[in-house]
């Protein structure tokens, strides 16, 4: 037993089940005396992302050592993250007047820059730094602070869709694929310069010091924002951004601070949808896959078993067996994936009626599309009295979302919350 956790230590696959929230929890009752500072916690954690240090700190320093962690160049923060509503006339009913910025389809960064130190940080706080040279070189060339942490969404070309920019996401072939698909990153908030926290700055301050720092080049601009009041003007920005190809637009309200690691109504996307469709897609998590039959009984798998967060009692609960989306290569590459994660019997932390053939702990994020969100007995997303939610023909889209975290998929809450979008959608 030592060997096989010395061995998962090295590779960094515990496989413990039990997630951050619950190591959190767990800190404010051991170290802390009571599990309500897990709030005081989480903040630490939102701004370090180390929960390592976060359990040394609380251990040596109790509350006093906790609330001294403060956002330090290096340490990636916790992205921030938005709700959803139905309609573009809901944002200004929900938060008033807004800036509005395009919501573009690429890789999110957040980028740490320590005089000619450049950190390249993904969505689930990967350091990617090596794999975009392009990006940090423009850094160091177009920031005008010596520290700064700063995030933008990375395109490849103009609006090339994600799957094409995620191409550049890659240890081997770097070089070769900056030339195919060069880089333009869109900076769109500051969270630190030169010594200043602007987390806790309003949006406008944060947006107007981030123009301010960023020098005219090839790579890196502010992205696109409009202050809008009119309901109408805000549809018009929205079809506008459906027109020129966008997923969609973001509304953040001007004087929010930013909230590391949170999804509230600060922020709020608004996506295109098409008839017959949900009207966004869902990112979940994979916690099994089925083995198939006919054609993909060659490849030992034909389709997964997918499931969304549980934020509030951290574990995953299933939403759907897809087998739809894949290629023939990709889904013999997803096999390989998930076997290295394979166990036993079901994780700890994932809640399933459907009994998978082979049970993967949750690791592996996909982004599913659907016809709607229906009410089943087969699924434990949002059960009450026995029966939860499930997505109606839903189908893959892309590969393995690499950029994102087990605990970065939708929740459960959000399952809901689309469900009521749609009930609404249809009602209009």
């Amino acid at each position: 037993k030592e060997a096989k956790y010395i061995a998962r230590f090295v590779v960094g696959r515990l496989r413990l089940g039990v997630g951050d929230a619950t190591v959190l929890e767990a800190l404010a009752l051991a170290k802390l005396g009571d599990r309500k500072l897990k709030v005081d916690l989480e903040r630490a954690y939102n701004l370090c992302s180390d929960l390592g240090r976060v359990g040394e700190v609380a251990s040596e320093g109790g509350r006093e050592g906790i609330a001294a962690i403060h956002v330090q160049v290096g340490y990636p923060i916790r992205m921030a993250l938005c709700e959803r509503v139905a309609q573009p006339e809901d944002i200004i009913q929900k938060i008033g007047p807004c800036a509005v910025e395009p919501k573009l389809d690429g890789f999110r960064c957040q980028i740490h820059k320590d005089g000619e130190k450049v950190e390249i940080f993904s969505r689930n706080l990967e350091r990617t730094t090596a794999m975009f040279p392009d990006i940090a070189d423009a850094v160091r060339r177009q920031i005008r602070a010596k520290n700064a942490i700063f995030e933008g969404e990375a395109l490849a070309g103009e609006l090339l869709s994600f799957q094409t920019t995620i191409q550049r996401k890659r240890k081997h072939g770097i070089a070769d694929h900056a030339k195919e698909f060069p880089l333009k990153l869109y900076g769109f908030d500051l969270l630190y310069v030169d010594g200043e926290d602007y987390t806790r700055r309003p949006y406008h301050e944060r947006r107007r010091e981030l123009i301010a720092r960023i020098e005219h080049g090839p790579i890196i601009e502010p992205a696109e924002a409009e202050e809008v009041e009119d309901p109408k003007r805000l549809r018009i920005i929205f079809e506008g951004a459906i027109a020129r190809g966008l997923e969609g637009i973001v509304a953040k309200r001007p004087d929010s601070p930013y909230t590391a690691g949170s999804r509230n109504f600060n922020w709020i996307k608004l996506k295109r949808s098409y008839k017959g469709e949900l009207s966004d897609t869902v990112d979940l998590c994979l916690v099994g896959y089925f083995r198939g039959g006919g054609k993909r009984a060659r490849f030992g798998i034909g389709a997964v078993l997918a499931a969304a967060y549980d934020a509030t009692a951290d574990v995953f609960k299933t939403i759907c067996k897809v087998g739809t989306g894949f290629s023939d290569e990709e889904w013999v590459r997803l096999r390989e994936r998930l076997d290295t994660i394979a166990v036993e019997h079901r994780p700890a932390r994932v809640d399933s009626k459907m009994i998978p053939d082979v049970w993967v702990q949750p690791a592996f994020v996909i982004t599913v599309a659907a016809d709607e969100i229906t009410r089943s007995p087969l699924h434990t997303c949002g059960s009450a009295q026995g029966i939860g939610y499930a997505l109606r023909f839903p189908r893959v889209q892309g590969f393995l979302r690499d950029d994102k975290r087990a605990e970065d998929a939708n929740t459960v809450q959000d399952i809901i919350e689309l469900y009521e979008l749609q009930k609404r959608v249809k009602l209009e």
